[in-house]
């Protein structure tokens, strides 16, 4: 079962990987409600709850390109950490308040680089 998992978290980072791109505002409206990765350096955060986290990318709110709102039982990620990293997220494209938001279903779709 070990072998298993250890299968699929590799698999996916290497997908992330491969396919991972970079967004302008037309690219992303075009992804609307579909799923996709993203990548871009994580300039702030705010932890709401133990559910929900939104990382700003790109810029300090509410200069920020896209917000990540992490949502998810007992997130557990270094969020302090976080802030300057380079990282890619695969989520649901939205917008909230007609700003670009990725929402993240599970920590695990988070990868720094």
């Amino acid at each position: 079962m070990k072998k298993i998992l250890f299968l699929v978290i590799f698999l996916h980072v290497f997908a992330v990987k491969l396919f991972a791109q970079q967004f302008n505002a037309a690219a992303y409206k075009k992804h609307l409600g579909k799923t996709g990765t993203l990548c871009d350096t994580v300039k702030s955060f705010k932890l709401i709850s133990d559910t929900l986290a939104l990382l700003n990318m790109g810029g300090i709110y509410p200069h920020q390109k896209y917000t990540i709102a992490v949502r998810g039982n007992k997130i557990n990620l270094d969020w302090i950490h976080l802030k300057g990293k380079n990282i890619c997220v695969t989520g649901v494209f939205e917008l909230h308040n007609n700003r670009p938001q990725i929402t993240v279903a599970q920590p695990y779709y988070i990868h720094i680089h």
